[in-house]
């Protein structure tokens, strides 16, 4: 069984909602992800999503726009998250650990060196938002020769046909995108959502993970009645961009606990 699998085995055991932050590797400063990840588990964070810096993130908004460029302006690469992935590795994290990124760095560095790099690092898959299924499946065989998982996405406007093919490739979990538009912390859940998680019930075992928009404890708890886990990415970076350095890793885990007594 995968890291992912044994992890939202283990939460539903408990009955617990799974929550993944969202952290650009290389912000707020170059070294800053080795310092969140561990206090954010420690918080309670059950899986993290890290963001590959790339000068076109097309599903994100303003806030991860801005921490895309930070980190860039760090110098961070491809190279850089993997080692990052090892580092924590090292640093004795325990929770799933996935790569998102757009497809050009990944293509840029080899597909085949990319997911063998990965899993040699601890990784567990790829989020990849620009890579549509049609287009997916030379990584997703290669990902699955390295045992990693490679994250389907569906939306409020996939249509109950693309579902169905969607859900016949996934693996790990399927990332429900809770609204139209891009990345952004938002006031309030979609009305659809749950609609659309039902749709997705109705195909799949596999766990589900809301992301897109949430911001709130009150969010988590509503996604909680309905999925396995919930993102939270935006929200997280506009925290972090106003603490003060001294309180960032503090200030995070506070958010964390926070986003989860809704629930716990």
């Amino acid at each position: 069984m995968s890291r992912i699998a044994e992890t939202f085995a283990r939460l539903r055991s408990e009955g617990r909602i799974a929550l993944m932050p969202y952290l650009t590797v290389g912000f707020p400063e170059r070294e800053s992800t080795l310092e969140l990840v561990p206090a954010l588990e420690a918080a309670g964070a059950s899986l993290f999503e890290l963001g590959v810096p790339f000068s076109d993130p097309l599903a994100d908004g303003t806030t991860i726009q801005r921490a895309t460029q930070r980190a860039l302006e760090h110098g961070v690469t491809m190279a850089d998250c993997l080692a990052t992935v090892a580092e924590l590795r090292a640093r004795k994290v325990a929770a799933p650990l996935l790569l998102m990124g757009y497809y050009n760095p990944l293509l840029r560095y080899g597909l085949e060196r990319a997911c063998a790099d990965l899993a040699a690092a601890g990784g567990d898959g790829w989020i990849i938002p620009d890579l549509p299924l049609e287009e997916a499946a030379d990584l997703r065989q290669i990902a699955a020769a390295h045992q990693l998982d490679l994250i389907m996405f569906i939306a409020p406007t996939t249509p109950p046909a693309r579902i169905a093919q969607i859900v016949t490739h996934a693996s790990g979990f399927i990332y429900i995108v809770s609204l139209t538009g891009v990345t952004g912390a938002r006031q309030a859940l979609a009305g659809n959502l749950a609609d659309l998680i039902a749709t997705v019930r109705q195909q799949t075992d596999l766990p589900l993970v809301v992301g897109f928009g949430i911001s709130q404890p009150a969010h988590v708890a509503d996604v909680a009645r309905i999925a396995d886990g919930a993102i939270v990415g935006s929200a997280l970076i506009d925290r972090l961009e106003r603490l003060p350095p001294a309180e960032r890793v503090t200030g995070a885990a506070a958010y964390v606990r926070e986003l989860l007594s809704a629930v716990e």
